[in-house]
């Protein structure tokens, strides 16, 4: 080992002599004090409250109509047959009505809810194959292990698509009728396309191809999972090539973080009269197909109509978590403020 001129000795390793390695670089190291650090609590504490007012009136400014159609006098009889697994294949439907008093200005959305029902438990979410989901024909023909128990249907044919969250899609459907002035019953139009990020439904979900085969062909050698009333290629009948692309089905498959969620059903199309300002007030009926079955998880369903703003949906916790903030900085800024002129003024008297 070398010193400075090459020469081995016990300052070989000593670093150079400059401004940067010998910790020599101008710095400013600012003192804290009553009178700088107090205004800077005041002025946050008030940026919470004026952030979290104009949040609370931006949410209020939504309109929301929910119904909890689980188990109600209309919908009690759906309720009880899909108590016994056996009679999953046979149809039932009901109605339930809304009245809205105000107009529902606007884009209108419809919204499915759920209550009680886990999406986020670990072992549910990777339940499934993204490969497959991605139109790879190697995971169309052998699923991922990650998809067990719904991996193979009957006839050891491959499930597609696999796994627990899609085999447990929502699949009550809904059609909303509207009682006008006139005692004449209208159809409120949905949109129901156009519900899902174009990430998902141009990279995340696409169908298998395989030469010219339709995407029935495709699918035949596949199983639907055990809980669908139908093959994926035929999800949507007025669309015969939606398959792994179907809206619902995206919606579906992505989780939600908490047991009580809503997923977008449709959008009201403001095409058509008396729908192009939105939602006149009025009588409203909404038919169900009733599929879902909600007794082994004890939970509920319910149908939502909202508004929506740039913020996005009646949704209080940030307007809340930042008025809560406010008041909490202001409390510690009050406190230090009564310490400081208590002791801090007087100790500083008795220096002088």
């Amino acid at each position: 080992m070398n010193d400075a001129k090459g020469k081995p000795g016990p300052l070989a390793r000593r670093p150079d002599n400059s401004a940067f390695k010998q910790q020599r670089l101008p710095a400013w190291s600012p003192m804290l004090s009553a009178s700088s650090v107090l205004p800077f609590f005041y002025l946050t504490a008030l940026l919470c409250l004026v952030l979290g007012v104009w949040l609370l009136l931006t949410v209020q400014s939504t309109r929301e109509v929910k119904l909890d159609y689980t188990d109600t006098e209309s919908c009690h009889h759906c309720f009880e047959m899909r108590k016994n697994v056996s009679n999953a294949a046979t149809s039932c439907t009901c109605k339930v009505t809304l009245s809205i008093a105000t107009p529902l200005k606007g884009d209108v959305f419809f919204y499915y809810g759920l209550r009680n029902f886990h999406q986020n438990l670990r072992r549910y979410m990777d339940s499934r194959d993204d490969g497959q989901m991605v139109g790879r024909l190697s995971n169309l023909k052998s699923p991922s292990t990650y998809c067990e128990p719904f991996t193979r249907g009957q006839g050891g044919l491959p499930i597609a698509p696999c796994g627990a969250v899609a085999n447990s899609i929502f699949n009550d459907t809904f059609k909303v009728t509207y009682e006008n002035t006139r005692g004449v019953t209208v159809s409120v139009p949905l949109l129901r396309g156009g519900l899902t990020w174009y990430t998902d439904k141009n990279i995340k979900f696409r169908n298998p191809r395989s030469g010219n085969l339709t995407l029935a062909q495709v699918f035949e050698g596949s199983a639907q999972p055990p809980y669908w009333q139908r093959s994926v290629s035929t999800l949507n009948p007025l669309d015969s090539n939606n398959g792994f692309i179907n809206d619902d089905l995206i919606v579906w498959m992505r989780e939600a973080a908490f047991p009580d969620f809503k997923k977008l059903y449709g959008v009201l199309n403001r095409g058509r009269k008396p729908f192009s300002k939105g939602l006149p007030a009025g009588n409203y009926t909404v038919h169900i197909n009733y599929n879902f079955p909600v007794q082994y998880f004890r939970g509920r369903k319910e149908v939502v109509l909202t508004t929506l703003t740039w913020f996005g949906g009646q949704n209080h916790f940030l307007p809340i978590a930042y008025l809560v903030t406010s008041s909490l900085i202001l409390l510690t800024a009050v406190i230090l403020t009564v310490v400081w002129l208590k002791f801090g003024k007087k100790g500083k008297n008795m220096e002088e």
